[in-house]
């Protein structure tokens, strides 16, 4: 038995196949669905292939095959497809047979608690391969208070962060300040100054000197609980 989330996405991948041999990209299932974020997507497209529905193929980026059709969807003449989306959309697929991996929920990103403080697995969560990078050690982390909330990321969210100590200008990092303080911010150098911004225009804009920030680990991935 299906979600209504679940069978309207099924009929949406379906439907447009039938009417326009053109497969959705996964930001056009979120558009379809009105939902927030990608991971949403992910989420339903998991359920789907636990029920039978579809399978996806490991060896093609983002690649699905519809199994079957619940009742209420016109499949009289139904052959499966394979539905193949835009690469450029995500990173190569994960070498691995998995289509999830558990990872380990370190804590909460707040003021004054720093990551190497946090030692102690609060719990673990299943995390969809295609959202994390290809390589490097994951980690996920609860996202406390409101400073990131126009870049989509809210409280109570779980941020999937790849460990790494380097960051481009733009990229939404864990960093780690003056060895104390950790925070989720927007990364940008300029010179030797180090901005940390966050996605509120309530929260001021932070300037440190190089030394004085470490990057933690870049951003890659959202959940949400709805």
């Amino acid at each position: 038995m299906l979600t209504r989330k679940q069978y309207d996405l099924l009929h949406f991948i379906h439907s447009r196949m039938q009417k326009e041999g053109i497969p959705p990209s996964f930001d056009e299932m979120k558009d379809a669905l009105d939902l927030r974020s990608k991971s949403g997507i992910h989420r339903l497209i998991t359920a789907l292939e636990e029920r039978g529905f579809i399978r996806r193929l490991a060896h093609r980026a983002r690649a699905i095959e519809i199994l079957r059709l619940p009742e209420g969807i016109d499949g009289a003449d139904f052959q499966p497809r394979v539905i193949d989306g835009n690469a450029p959309e995500q990173p190569a697929p994960v070498p691995t047979d998995a289509l999830a991996m558990e990872l380990p929920v370190m804590g909460r990103i707040a003021a004054g608690v720093p990551i190497e403080a946090i030692q102690q697995v609060s719990h673990t969560i299943a995390v969809p391969t295609a959202m994390m990078a290809r390589t490097g050690r994951h980690y996920a982390l609860e996202v406390k208070g409101d400073s990131m909330i126009n870049a989509g990321i809210n409280h109570g969210d779980v941020v999937v962060i790849r460990e790494q100590a380097t960051a481009d200008n733009g990229d939404i990092v864990v960093a780690l300040v003056e060895e104390q303080e950790a925070t989720l911010k927007t990364f940008r150098r300029r010179g030797r100054t180090i901005a940390l911004e966050a996605a509120n225009p309530a929260y001021e804009t932070r300037l440190y000197q190089d030394h004085q920030v470490r990057v933690q680990g870049k951003l890659v991935g959202l959940i949400r609980s709805y």
